[in-house]
């Protein structure tokens, strides 16, 4: 793999319960929602679960997701292709926290931080 190993840790307040941020992170629906820029492929389903896979794409680079860990307050996800590492979120009332360690030629820190900016917006808008 080329690129750089990175690693991120952010935690960000959030105006949602655990309940809309577990259904923010877990399913594909709404990931798509305030996830920008990245397109899932097709045969996505309602929830995501342990063991599932499927590959998201960033413009032209494609990253291969196997959902390691799928819980009410945690999901885990093993990264390859144009990132090789894995992603972690955590999640309670009022809180986010996303975890990303990786080899990648993109700036990861940057995408994080955009996605969780991007994440405390669309959350704001489901408490409306």
């Amino acid at each position: 793999m080329f690129g750089n190993f990175q690693q991120s840790q952010l935690r960000i307040e959030v105006e949602a319960s655990a309940a809309t941020i577990k259904d923010s992170l877990l399913r594909p629906v709404q990931q798509e929602k305030w996830l920008i820029g990245q397109r899932f492929s097709p045969g996505m389903p309602e929830e995501l679960h342990s063991g599932f896979q499927f590959t998201s794409s960033i413009g032209l680079v494609k990253i291969h997701h196997q959902v390691d860990v799928a819980k009410p307050n945690c999901l885990r996800l093993l990264l390859s292709q144009g990132i090789d590492g894995f992603h972690e979120w955590y999640w309670g009332e009022g809180w986010v926290q996303s975890r990303l360690e990786g080899v990648s030629i993109l700036p990861l820190n940057l995408g994080q931080s955009l996605s969780l900016l991007s994440l405390r917006t669309f959350l704001a808008t489901q408490k409306r």
